[in-house]
């Protein structure tokens, strides 16, 4: 059998139980969905399930590592694609934002996941979690450390911090987007978190 064909539909086989996975979590919470309904809805033998995965955790915690390197390699394109056509460090971190919420619209169930799996501290997969979010939140810092670099960004902020606050205002702001407010466009949203980051909220007063 050809071995890269093999590993294609592997791969397609674990996608379809990733996006199985993640509908059934969000929709009724992980210790209630079980390995039998994840293969159902993937339509697989539940066999393959644990010929992927070896237990359901392993599976929710592949699919935790499998969506933030999705999220980290399309904030990483977005800001590469701006300093490949000479952008400003700012345009990058505002491409880096689009970006994101380009995400969260396309995998909303997983994001309510990630983001409420943050505020767990019981799981198996903590380690595994706190590494993943690095790993975008780092992706955000190296565009603000060279910002910082070339004097564009203060040496002021600090860095950790602020790529964590900007990574944290688009995952709330977009859960609030599609949960409270369906009706703006993903332009409106994107709009509005640019004007934070670019420091164009305050009034002029005469």
């Amino acid at each position: 059998m050809d071995s890269s064909a093999g590993s294609t539909r592997r791969e397609a086989t674990r996608q379809k139980l990733y996006e199985a996975a993640v509908t059934l979590i969000a929709e009724q919470g992980f210790s209630a969905t079980t390995v039998d309904e994840i293969a159902e809805r993937a339509g697989v033998a539940k066999g393959t399930v644990y010929y992927n995965f070896a237990s359901k955790s392993v599976l929710f915690e592949e699919l935790l590592r499998h969506g933030v390197g999705l999220l980290t390699a399309s904030l990483k394109a977005a800001a590469d694609e701006v300093d490949g056509e000479g952008g400003s460090k700012v345009d990058a971190l505002d491409a880096m934002i689009r970006a994101g919420l380009v995400f969260i619209n396309r995998y909303p169930a997983f994001t309510q996941l990630y983001v409420a799996e943050l505020w767990r501290t019981n799981r198996a997969w903590q380690s595994t979690l706190l590494v993943v979010r690095q790993q975008a939140v780092a992706v955000v810092e190296d565009v603000l450390r060279a910002g910082v670099g070339n004097g564009e960004l203060s040496e002021e902020i600090d860095i950790p911090l602020t790529a964590a606050a900007l990574v944290g205002m688009v995952l709330v702001a977009a859960l609030d987007w599609q949960a409270f407010q369906p009706e703006r466009s993903l332009d409106d949203v994107h709009a509005a978190l640019s004007r934070l980051l670019q420091g164009r909220v305050s009034g002029t007063r005469a």
